[in-house]
């Protein structure tokens, strides 16, 4: 071999290497942000108590503010992170969720509830995110606990080998490509709906106001 050879088998070496190691980091540490969400969701009635004791208007606001971003945000981490299970090739090759692509498309579709309803305000919207998300965080929990973290274990054989992408990369790809089809007709929706918002917005402020007729003062009557 050629020190060309050599520098090259080594660099493809530690590219491949970082990858897996990054991959394997991301689905170890999404159990951790998908707790820290349910934590931080279904803590929306402690929020809310902690909320009428504050005396302080400014205290409150932001409390409120801070939970609110912090809430929201670590959903978009999330499903950001997520998007490795849409990978064909590293989720025919790596031991994955099968069911991760679902939860996936799980929490997008609790982000389209908190867009499109008042989920602070609406106790059937928050149900409904609630739902979502508590599907999407069961749907990643059972593979990765029983089966991808528990592969040594021979009584949790079944899930091995039926709830791990690389042991059935027919079937994982299946789910995979369904549920891409089904973040991008959400994705396609949330597009449109916000192009409709924003020419009724538009309409709105371009349509001429009407003159206001002016206001007659009532005639004096002098003695």
């Amino acid at each position: 071999m050629t020190p060309d050879d050599v520098t090259q088998a080594i660099t493809q070496a530690l590219v491949q290497g970082g990858a897996t190691w990054l991959v394997a980091t991301i689905v170890a540490f999404l159990p951790v942000l998908l707790t820290t969400t349910l934590m931080m969701h279904l803590g929306r009635p402690y929020v809310l108590r902690v909320l009428r004791r504050c005396g302080l208007r400014l205290g409150a606001d932001v409390w409120w503010m801070s939970y609110i971003l912090i809430r929201d945000a670590l959903i978009v981490l999330t499903f950001a992170l997520s998007w490795v299970f849409f990978q064909p090739n590293i989720v025919a090759s790596a031991p994955l969720p099968i069911t991760g692509p679902i939860a996936a498309l799980c929490l997008l579709l609790t982000l389209v509830v908190k867009m499109v309803r008042r989920v602070d305000d609406d106790i059937r919207a928050y149900r409904v995110a609630t739902v979502f998300l508590v599907i999407g965080a069961t749907l990643y929990y059972v593979p990765q606990v029983f089966a991808v973290e528990a592969a040594s274990q021979e009584h949790l054989g079944w899930f091995s080998q039926h709830l791990v992408s690389n042991a059935d990369p027919q079937l994982a790809l299946t789910i995979m490509w369904a549920s891409l089809a089904g973040v991008i007709l959400v994705a396609g929706w949330l597009f449109f709906r916000a192009i409709a918002s924003a020419n009724r917005t538009m309409a709105r402020r371009l349509a001429p106001t009407a003159p206001t007729a002016p206001v007659r003062e009532p005639a004096r009557v002098t003695s």
